[in-house]
């Protein structure tokens, strides 16, 4: 357990470490989007869902 607990946070260190200007040159992404809010909010919850299914209860 302390494994994955480990492995998730350093997962979501990575995710929001990275230098994101360097994925995302263009300023607007599909739809017009900005896709650095995309990147972060769909990184967000990937840490959120994967914290979720570590930690629930059988």
């Amino acid at each position: 357990m302390k494994e994955r607990a480990l492995a998730l946070f350093l997962l979501a260190l990575f995710l929001f470490l990275f230098p994101v200007s360097l994925v995302f040159p263009a300023p607007l992404g599909p739809q017009g989007l900005p896709p650095l809010y995309l990147y972060l909010y769909v990184s967000w919850g990937l840490v959120v869902l994967l914290a979720y299914l570590l930690f629930r209860r059988p």
